[in-house]
């Protein structure tokens, strides 16, 4: 027996939240009779839908890494008509969801699923998944570094503090980082950045949790590995 919002959740229709709502607003029934939240179910043996309509059978579980290139929309689909990663994975045959962002601009390690309580574990802020990128920077960098070690606020939303180290580059007039988050907001470490001076010319997730980039080629995508998918799922919060 499960709760409802996540054995619809674990067959894509909705969210875990979604579902939370779905069910408060009686659209969700369980062998014809409206659901209530908290209510659990055999998914097995019991008639599930939502709208009226039953839930899909359950899909094999897929687990994606994806280098996302710069130019790509981290959707599904676009209202303004951009490139979107869906766009990159839809030959894997299955119906998969982005784990968290990278916007337009940024690039690099971007997991997709369609395991529902993975992504809730990676995404959620109380699991504080850590998310290491590679950042390269122009401006006072001396400076600027002992700021980013710190809390801080930008424009009302609070940052905590990150690991940053400088990394070895021999690109000249900018500087390498490493910076390390676990907290995921939108656009954190380019708005902690621009905060403590630095414009960042070039943002590439590298590692989340214990899932690394490696030499991947951007736009390429490929299957996790048992032990990577094993190590994720056992990643402890920070």
């Amino acid at each position: 027996m499960e709760r409802l919002q996540k054995i619809i959740s674990a067959r894509g229709v909705l969210s875990r939240r979604g579902a939370e709502q779905a069910i408060q607003e009686g659209r969700v029934t369980v062998n014809g009779v409206p659901a209530l939240l908290g209510q659990q179910a055999d998914p097995e043996k019991d008639v599930i839908a939502v709208d009226g309509i039953p839930l899909p059978a359950s899909e094999k579980l897929v687990y994606l890494l994806l280098n996302k290139p710069t130019g790509y929309v981290t959707t599904l689909s676009d209202e303004q008509g951009r490139k979107n990663v869906a766009q990159l994975v839809r030959d894997c045959g299955t119906r998969v969801y982005p784990v968290g962002r990278l916007d337009l601009n940024s690039e690099g390690l971007l997991l997709l699923t369609n395991d529902g309580d993975l992504t809730q574990k990676l995404t959620h802020p109380s699991h504080q998944v850590e998310k290491e990128y590679q950042v390269r920077v122009t401006g006072d960098v001396e400076r600027a570094l002992p700021l980013l070690r710190r809390d801080m606020t930008v424009d009302g939303v609070s940052y905590l503090a990150a690991k940053v180290r400088v990394l070895p580059s021999q690109a000249q007039g900018s500087t390498l980082l490493s910076v390390t988050i676990h907290q995921g907001k939108n656009r954190q470490v380019r708005k902690m950045c621009a905060a403590c001076g630095l414009t960042v010319h070039r943002l590439k997730r590298v590692r989340e949790g214990t899932l690394r980039l490696g030499e991947l080629r951007p736009g390429k995508w490929r299957y996790l590995t048992e032990a990577e998918l094993k190590a994720l799922k056992n990643t402890d919060s920070k």
